[in-house]
């Protein structure tokens, strides 16, 4: 017996870049997935989970759908084609400059969803008047004809209550799949490793962040404290220079910066030690993918 109780799950699909992650962290109101400005900054799908006496939601963020140039892109989409396949309501996420024919085939599967399809059109605080919005929810509406149409800026909060209101009348009936103090599936090491990614992402530029994982070798949690020890590896040695820095400056800056949102995640002072390895390619092999979580 559910007792009237409703639980779902919402997964979030679209390109990379049109805010993705900052609307599920505005849904779920708790910064789980790492937002920058840099393309494919989600790997995995990560859930947040928002739970009420009445409902629980599990909200899946995944990567934003590309074409593979690699193994690890196309464990990536994988990631992204099957959260079609286990989703009770779908939000589709786009924005207002996105060229909508972009990933046509991903998106006439979506178009054959049979559960319920939430287009979300992002980044309205862009448009300059009604007519533009107009114009693009026409052109949508051709594409997913099937599809609710909610206009949104997840940046503003503008119509994000709304959405979350839709969402909770369309959840299916059923017991809760995680406990109720869940926030997320994902183990506290999780976040780590995404805060320090985060920190490499906006500290350096070009091929070198893409060329990063962190590892966390280390994570003993006191009363008060937490000792964290962390691996970065990259492919080459010239990476392992430029993330290092002259005298170790940029990577100390990046811990510096990780080690601030790391305390404020957990609410606990923290020594964070964070190490440089070169691992050959790892992108393109399998066994270090494997290792790494991105294939099962």
């Amino acid at each position: 017996m559910t007792n009237g109780h409703k639980s779902g799950f919402v997964n979030i699909v679209g390109n990379p870049n049109v805010g993705k992650s900052t609307l599920m962290n505005d849904l779920v109101g708790e910064r789980i997935s790492i937002i920058t400005s840099k393309a494919q900054t989600t790997r995995h799908r990560i859930m947040g989970i928002v739970n009420t006496p009445e409902y629980q939601i599990v909200f899946s963020d995944t990567p934003g759908v590309l074409q593979p140039k690699y193994k690890l892109q196309e464990s990536m989409l994988g990631f992204s084609e099957g959260a079609l396949t286990d989703a009770d309501i779908l939000l589709y996420v786009t924005d207002v400059v996105e060229d909508p024919t972009k990933n046509a085939e991903f998106l006439a599967r979506v178009a054959k969803e049979t559960i319920p399809v939430l287009l979300v059109i992002n980044k309205i605080d862009l448009l300059k008047g009604n007519d533009e919005l107009e114009k693009i929810v026409a052109r949508w509406k051709e594409l997913l004809p099937n599809a609710e149409v909610f206009p949104t800026s997840a940046l503003e909060h503008f119509n994000v209550d709304g959405l979350m209101r839709r969402i909770v009348e369309l959840l299916p009936e059923a017991e809760p799949y995680f406990g109720k103090d869940a926030l997320t599936d994902k183990p506290a090491r999780f976040f780590v490793t995404e805060i320090i990614r985060e920190k490499i992402l906006l500290n350096y530029d070009k091929e070198v962040p893409y060329s990063t994982e962190v590892v966390v070798e280390k994570f003993e949690e006191k009363e008060k404290s937490i000792h964290i020890m962390a691996v970065i590896y990259v492919e080459r040695d010239s990476q392992k220079g430029i993330l290092i820095g002259r005298g170790g400056a940029r990577l100390k800056k990046v811990g510096t910066e990780a080690r601030k949102d790391i305390e404020t995640f957990f609410g606990k002072s923290v020594y964070l030690e964070l190490f440089v390895k070169v691992e050959p390619d790892w992108r393109n092999r399998e066994n270090k993918l494997r290792a790494f979580g991105y294939i099962e």
